[in-house]
C-alpha cells in the first residue's frame, strides 16, 4: 500500500504526542500537518492535501465533530475521530469513517489509544472496500440489505459513469441509471461498459429486477422508474413526454426512487448541463436517502449538480475519483 498523508487535529499537546507516536509505529503513516484548531485544520487541508484525517473532538472555539460536519460537504476527507462513547454516532452522522472511542480526554491518560489499532483504522478510512478490519459499523459484504443506487448524469456524463462503475465490484447494490442519450446509443454504450467493468451493465426494459452487481440503463426514447412488485425492486420503462428537457429524464427516475425506496437508497448526480435530476435528488433526501454531488472541479460542465448543491439537494460534493469509493464508505456505515 502506498504512503498515506495525514493530518493531525487536536486540542491537547499530550494527545497530540500520543498519536504521533502512535503513527510512527507504521511506516506507511506519513504526518504532513498539525492543526490546534478547525480554521488552521481547514487551511492545511487546501495547503497539504492530506489523505486523510485523525481528528479529536476537544478543539478549542469549534467542536471537532462540529468542525468535521461543516467540512464535509465541501471537502470529503476520509476522517477518523477521536471522541467520547456518547459522540459515536454523533461523529458517524457528521462524515467521521470511523470513530475511536476513548473517554479519558484531557485526563492525560493515553495509553488506552495504543491498542486502538489507529494505523490500521486509518488505512481503512482511506481504503474502506478492502474490509481488512472487523468492526461493528462496517456491514460485512453482500450484507446492504433491500438498498438501490440511482445515478444520473448528461454532458460529460458517458466518460464520468465510466470513470465510477468500473471501480465498482459485484456485491454493489442493484444500480438505475439515466444519461442522456439518443435511442440506440444506450443500447452501444450499455454494452461497453459491461464489456469494461467487473458489474454486469444492460439496457432495462420493463419488468427487469434490480439485483446486486448490476446496473440498468434508462433506454435512450423512455422514461424508467422504479416500482416494488410483491417486495422485490423493477424498472419500468415507458415513453412519455420530456421532463426537465429530457427523455429519459434523470428527475422521473429519481422521484420514483424516492417514492420507492425512500431511506433505503443512494442517489449520485454527476455532471451535466441544466437542471434535470436536481429536482428528483431533493425529493430523495427528503425521503431520507443519502445523496451525493459531483464537484466543479471535476465535471465537465457544473450544470445539473451545481443546480441541486443550491437547492439543499447535496449531502456530499464529491470529486469524480471518490465517487466509488464513496459508496463502499456510505454503505459501510448503514
Amino acid at each position: 500500500m502506498r504512503e498515506l498523508k495525514v493530518l493531525l487535529v487536536t486540542g491537547s499537546y499530550g494527545l497530540s504526542k500520543a498519536l504521533k507516536k502512535i503513527m510512527e509505529t507504521d511506516k506507511e503513516l506519513v504526518l504532513v500537518a498539525e492543526a490546534n484548531n478547525a480554521y488552521d485544520a481547514r487551511d492545511k487541508i487546501l495547503e497539504c492535501k492530506p489523505d486523510v484525517m485523525l481528528l479529536s473532538h476537544d478543539l478549542p472555539r469549534m467542536p471537532g465533530i462540529t468542525f468535521l460536519e461543516r467540512l464535509m460537504p465541501q471537502f470529503p476527507i476520509p476522517t477518523v475521530v477521536v471522541a467520547s462513547k456518547e459522540l459515536v454516532e454523533v461523529a458517524l452522522e457528521a462524515g467521521a469513517r470511523d470513530v475511536v472511542v476513548f473517554d479519558d480526554l484531557g485526563l492525560e491518560d493515553y495509553k488506552p489509544l495504543f491498542k486502538e489499532g489507529i494505523p490500521e483504522r486509518l488505512h481503512q478510512a482511506l481504503y474502506p472496500g478492502l474490509d481488512k478490519r472487523s468492526t461493528a459499523m462496517y456491514r460485512p459484504k453482500g450484507d446492504w440489505g433491500n438498498l438501490v443506487i440511482a445515478m444520473g448524469a448528461s454532458t460529460g456524463g458517458t466518460e464520468a459513469i465510466h470513470k465510477v462503475v468500473r471501480e465498482l465490484r459485484k456485491d454493489i447494490p442493484g444500480i438505475v441509471m439515466v444519461q442522456h442519450m439518443p435511442v440506440g446509443f444506450t443500447a452501444m454504450y450499455a454494452q461497453r461498459l459491461n464489456s469494461e467493468c467487473e458489474v454486469d451493465v444492460k439496457e432495462a426494459k420493463s419488468g427487469d429486477i434490480v439485483q446486486s452487481g448490476q446496473v440498468l440503463l434508462a433506454p435512450g426514447d423512455k422514461h424508467m422508474r422504479l416500482v416494488k412488485v410483491n417486495g422485490v425492486y423493477q424498472v419500468e420503462c415507458r415513453n412519455g413526454p420530456k421532463v426537465s428537457g429530457h427523455c429519459p429524464s434523470v428527475d422521473v427516475l429519481f422521484e420514483s426512487v424516492a417514492k420507492t425506496a425512500g431511506k433505503d437508497a443512494i442517489g449520485v448526480l454527476m455532471t451535466g448541463m441544466g437542471r434535470d435530476g436536481a429536482k428528483g435528488l431533493l425529493e430523495m433526501r427528503k425521503k431520507g436517502a443519502v445523496t451525493i454531488g459531483q464537484d466543479e472541479s471535476t465535471c465537465v460542465v457544473y450544470g445539473m449538480p451545481k443546480e441541486a448543491y443550491e437547492i439543499g439537494a447535496v449531502k456530499y460534493q464529491v470529486p469524480l475519483g471518490q465517487i466509488a469509493q464513496k459508496l463502499y464508505y456510505i454503505l459501510g456505515k448503514k
